[in-house]
């Protein structure tokens, strides 16, 4: 027996529990690592992907509501209960009525097609209007009277877009 081969086996052999135990003890202590990762759960905050108001469409749907004050124009995007995906709608249009200053408003958000994504009116995510009584600063109340989504309508849905920051 070769005596040189026989001692790197004792070495090998006391070796290997500290390697086990090395093993071990290099996920402990760290986020991030192995089951303790799966166990924590995951922070998820549903933010409109565009700054804007959102506003639930029952339990699986939100539109987000988006007021540019300079150009008068309102844009609402339909996405998912989450506020990450965007769901089509079959409408060619969505009427919303508004009370601004006390006075009484309507404005028709037409449907937006987009060579980009395929969408096309009676297939979008998007719907934009544009009015001068939203070229104000003040806040906007009112409902969207009825948008349809994967065939179920949803009517007379309040909404509430505070005031713009930074203007009169």
């Amino acid at each position: 027996m070769n005596p040189r081969r026989h001692r790197s086996g004792r070495i090998f052999r006391a070796l290997l529990p500290l390697a086990a135990v090395a093993s071990l003890l290099a996920g402990c202590g760290r986020p991030g690592s192995g089951e303790a990762a799966a166990d924590k759960p995951q922070l998820h905050q549903n933010q409109p992907p565009h700054g804007g108001t959102p506003v639930a469409l029952g339990e699986d749907y939100n539109l987000e509501l988006v007021r540019d004050a300079a150009t008068g124009t309102l844009s609402a995007y339909v996405l998912d209960d989450e506020m990450e995906d965007f769901i089509r709608s079959p409408d060619s249009a969505i009427t919303i009525g508004a009370t601004v200053g006390g006075a009484e408003q309507t404005l028709v958000l037409t449907a937006v097609a987009s060579p980009a994504t395929g969408e096309r009116v009676g297939d979008t995510s998007l719907f934009q209007g544009q009015a001068d009584w939203l070229k104000g600063a003040g806040p906007v109340s009112g409902h969207v009277q009825q948008i349809t989504i994967r065939g179920t309508p949803f009517a007379n849905v309040a909404f509430a877009l505070p005031a713009v920051p930074g203007k009169d």
